[in-house]
């Protein structure tokens, strides 16, 4: 099995959210292995980004991952009820990371389906398909990840990323993408950093 090593997530944070694109998040659940494609990233990076949780420095209980070495799950919770997985980027001592925002599922569906929902894959709605991993408590919720993942080693056995699903002994997808790139979302309060084209996302099409 090939993850991806420790110096994926070392320099430039922005460049590491696209390349993120098209790799595959894997969790260890129990027995069940679950496999889902990155869709949908954003990136922060502390020093200059009022959108960070870390901006100018700024180190808390919470955020107190984001300063430590690359390749580790930053994971923090939002409105007392969703969770939301980062990965931590750069070097150790600069807070920066990216922010896990959507996800296809392509392995382990059912189990995915029984942890989001709480129902088969066959009971679940149009509507609850469409938006099954389109956001970052979503996918959480799916893999089954809270804060006791928080500081994780992504190139640990666990929870890990691959470039692609041989890596997995898993056949290949066959699906075409593009990316496309745009404004963070949900950062009003973020000054002139409500402007950086940080989020990157696929659009599939077919050939």
């Amino acid at each position: 099995m090939t993850k991806l090593c420790r110096d994926f997530f070392v320099g430039n944070t922005v460049k590491i959210a696209k390349e993120l694109l098209g790799c595959y998040l894997v969790r260890i659940w129990h027995d069940d292995m679950l496999v889902c494609r990155i869709t949908e990233t954003e990136a922060y990076v502390g020093s200059i980004d009022k959108a960070c949780h870390a901006y100018g420095y700024r180190k808390t209980p919470r955020n107190a991952v984001m300063f430590g070495p690359p390749g580790h799950a930053y994971i923090y919770l939002i409105y007392g009820m969703y969770h939301c997985l980062n990965f931590t980027t750069n070097i150790e001592g600069e807070p920066e990371a990216v922010l896990l925002r959507g996800l296809k599922p392509v392995y382990g569906i059912e189990r995915m389906s029984q942890l989001r929902y709480g129902k088969t894959l066959s009971e679940l709605t149009a509507y609850q398909k469409k938006n099954f991993l389109n956001g970052p408590g979503k996918c959480c919720k799916a893999l089954d990840l809270d804060r006791s993942f928080n500081g994780e080693d992504l190139t640990g056995n666990t929870l890990f990323i691959c470039r692609s699903l041989s890596d997995l002994e898993l056949p290949e997808e066959k699906v075409n993408w593009t990316i496309r790139c745009g404004k963070r979302i949900g950062i009003d309060y973020a000054e002139e950093a409500v402007d950086f084209p940080w989020r990157f996302w696929t659009e599939e099409y077919k050939c």
